[in-house]
């Protein structure tokens, strides 16, 4: 089960990735504008903070299918290519390009998916990993049971594509989707922050350092 942080705010990456397994970074062209920095500059950072054992997600703005091939081809050398994936819309245009990228050896990440139909589509043309909006799903439907729904399918089938369900609003969209076995999830560092920070273990960990410290006068295992 892969694990990644959706975003593009270096410091909230350098800070989960310090103390979680973290499998790498997804990207989009939202969330690098919101971070009000240059693409080029983020992208590099990523480079910088993340392993070359860390996968990085990134995606074509360009809509046509030469522009999307032709961004692909600058996304994809990031890094000699090591573990970078690109991003391609499932568009038509989009799913035209997936298997040519993929002849080519170039990791593409099927994005802005919002029925599993589409996703069937993207998992037919090649793509590696498929990523569906599982809170904007949400919206049209039981986006939670869609993704569960299409992970199954592409099992059925035999379709080597891998679920990435991304756009989760909360917690328990994320639990119930590892608990149903989806194969990588792309989380906003707000949301693994609220994983991993229960209320309350911090007031078991004070309730043991408060009883230690009574009892011995430190807070230390040794004095």
């Amino acid at each position: 089960m892969e694990f990644f942080i959706d975003s593009a705010d270096i410091e909230a990456i350098k800070e989960l990735n310090a103390f979680l397994p973290i499998d790498g970074v997804t990207t989009n062209p939202t969330i690098i504008t919101k971070s009000g920095r240059q693409p080029e500059e983020v992208l590099e950072e990523l480079t910088e903070v993340l392993s070359e054992d860390q996968k990085i997600f990134a995606q074509v703005i360009a809509t046509d299918y030469e522009g999307i091939l032709a961004e692909a081809h600058e996304i994809a050398s990031l890094r000699g290519g090591k573990n970078v994936l690109v991003k391609i819309p499932v568009s038509r245009e989009g799913l035209k390009a997936i298997p040519v990228l993929k002849a080519e050896g170039t990791g593409v990440l099927a994005t802005g998916i919002y029925s599993a139909d589409q996703a069937f589509w993207a998992a037919k043309a090649g793509a590696d990993y498929l990523a569906p909006y599982v809170n904007r799903m949400c919206n049209y439907g039981d986006g939670v049971g869609q993704v569960v729904e299409l992970v199954d399918t592409l099992a059925l089938y035999g379709l080597d594509a891998k679920v990435c369900a991304a756009s989760f609003k909360n917690v328990d969209q994320v639990h119930q989707l590892l608990a149903a076995g989806t194969p990588a999830v792309t989380v906003a560092p707000d949301v693994i922050r609220a994983m991993v920070d229960h209320p309350g273990t911090a007031i078991a960990v004070d309730e043991f350092t408060a009883n230690w410290q009574k009892a011995y006068g430190r807070t230390t295992l040794r004095a």
